[in-house]
């Protein structure tokens, strides 16, 4: 039992899901937690810095700051080697053999951070729309709307994009 405690503390919440990839149904085990400085899966490597400007660089330190346990697993889990996911997942499933797992990038998702008290950051957890003032883009920032949520999200897409 204190195994698992440890485990599930490392992993958060354990995933198994299938997924179609490349035409082939694949297994996949997860979450681990990554770190792109691109905002989209085919940015650029300079969207991050280019997002730096002098009135939001207090609320990105204050976020990371008022968040260093965060911060510190994130560091952890970016570091893992494929060997140390395989023995995570073998905690779950002790069969599980190296050559039939490989790592994928399953999703990619950008933090929302808000000014906090005026000077510091704040991480938001949510689900966000972002539209740009022309209403010629729309992004959905943060947490994955679930099946739940993604009529609303459309819908308030839809209507702030055509109004």
């Amino acid at each position: 039992m204190v195994k698992l405690k440890k485990v599930l503390r490392q992993c958060l919440f354990p995933i198994w899901t299938t997924r179609v990839i490349n035409g082939r149904k694949e297994l996949l085990f997860g979450p681990y937690a990554g770190f792109t400085t691109k905002f989209l899966k085919h940015g650029s490597f300079f969207d991050l810095p280019k997002s730096v400007e002098f009135d939001n660089i207090m609320s990105l330190l204050g976020a990371g700051y008022n968040n260093l346990p965060l911060v510190g697993y994130l560091v952890k889990q970016v570091s893992l080697k494929f060997e140390d996911r395989m023995e995570m997942l073998r905690e779950f499933y002790p069969d599980a053999k190296d050559e039939d797992w490989k790592v994928v990038v399953a999703g990619q998702r950008v933090q929302i951070i808000k000014k906090y008290k005026k000077r510091s950051g704040k991480l938001e957890f949510g689900t966000e729309i972002i539209i740009s003032k022309d209403k010629s883009i729309a992004a959905l920032l943060g947490a994955s709307p679930g099946a739940s949520t993604s009529y609303s999200v459309m819908k308030n897409v839809m209507e702030k994009c055509f109004e």
